[in-house]
């Protein structure tokens, strides 16, 4: 298979980036300064992140909203033009997550719904609209710092956008959108450039001291933060309610897509639920390692890693309802079992944002 690539492809090759196949994509991991560096960097100050391989499904007309309000969870009708939402596109017949989707509502009849990276013809196929993810790049620009460097680059205009809002603004004179979202717990923003400008607008970024930051640094900041990951803890057999995620769920709309079998779930119970495990020392507990209750495997980790800015280890995992946060657990490290404690995420304390 072919790997599609970003707009800011040259550019990261002349910065030296480690690239890597991710959803389809040939994305940037790491660049010289290593992951670790760029993750500290972004919880302390500002970096950038091409968010790229994301899709973007643009949905116009006087029937969008009603459309999509009817297909996703989560309720359109509870914002308004200029706002974006978090989202999930169900399964029909068992309320598995296809994907977990923001919508930006971009103008009274302009929704750019943005997909997973390899889950963007399923969405097309689902709401409609068209692809227009070659189109434009997506840089997300994250940290406690990051919205000053914006503001240095393309003014009040990009800068104040508030958290999960979305506005148009101009860079130069081409027109590009900014949404106050992102996926590092950091307070931030992520921009929607032309692809043909999207090389001058990263290296103007660049130019007022944002570091360059890879998806390796995305997924461990992610983590602390606790936020899931389609094809880890969401995905094929998880439904929102085993995951946590009841709230991107609206009962009282007249339906959408999944609703009677995620009706079902919620009547008798889940089997299962997502919690947040942190393990004794330095050694990270990966996908697929055994979580033990009692001494008996009662689960298996989802995401986990080292975590750069609390230094032991931290673990998203799915785990029987009745194995409540402050429970005693351990996790099967290369075989040995590792004493670790079961606790509500975010591991690190997110960022309000403005």
């Amino acid at each position: 298979m072919t790997l599609r690539t970003s707009p800011l492809d040259a550019a990261h090759r002349a910065l030296g980036a480690k690239m890597v196949p991710f959803g389809g994509w040939e994305m940037p991991l790491s660049y010289p300064a290593g992951t670790l560096a760029e993750h500290r960097a972004c919880r302390t100050a500002a970096v950038a992140f091409d968010v790229s391989h994301l899709g973007t499904v643009r949905v116009t007309g006087a029937s969008a909203f009603k459309h999509l309000n009817a297909t996703l969870t989560n309720d359109l009708g509870r914002i308004g033009p200029g706002r974006a939402q978090y989202t999930h596109l169900l399964d029909e017949a068992d309320a598995s997550v296809l994907d977990d989707i923001i919508v930006w509502w971009v103008s009274e009849d302009r929704f750019d719904v943005m997909p997973n990276a390899s889950n963007t013809s399923r969405v097309v196929e689902a709401v409609g609209g068209v692809d227009v993810t070659h189109e434009r790049a997506v840089i997300a620009l994250q940290g406690p710092t990051a919205r000053a460097r914006l503001r240095e680059v393309a003014g009040s205009a990009a800068a104040d956008v508030p958290r999960f809002g979305v506005a148009p603004f101009e860079w130069q004179g081409i027109e590009c959108v900014v949404a106050g979202t992102g996926y590092t717990g950091e307070d931030g923003v992520e921009v929607a450039v032309p692809a043909d400008d999207a090389p001058a607008f990263w290296q103007a970024v660049l130019d007022v001291g944002v570091e360059p930051a890879g998806l390796g640094a995305r997924d461990t900041l992610r983590l602390e933060a606790g936020l899931p990951l389609h094809g880890h803890e969401l995905g094929p057999g998880i439904t929102p309610l085993q995951a946590g995620l009841g709230w991107v769920v609206n009962w009282d709309k007249a339906g959408f897509r999944g609703r009677a079998a995620l009706e079902a779930e919620r009547q008798r119970g889940v089997e299962r639920l997502l919690r947040g495990v942190t393990v004794e020392g330095r050694q990270p507990p990966r996908q697929g390692y055994p979580v033990l209750v009692d001494g008996k495997p009662a689960g298996e980790v989802t995401s986990g890693n080292f975590s750069p800015m609390l230094g032991y280890g931290i673990a998203l995992a799915f785990l029987p309802p009745d194995v409540e946060v402050g429970a005693a657990v351990a996790v099967e490290i290369r075989g040995k079992p590792t004493p670790g404690k079961v606790v509500k995420p975010p591991f690190i304390a997110k960022q309000k944002g403005s």
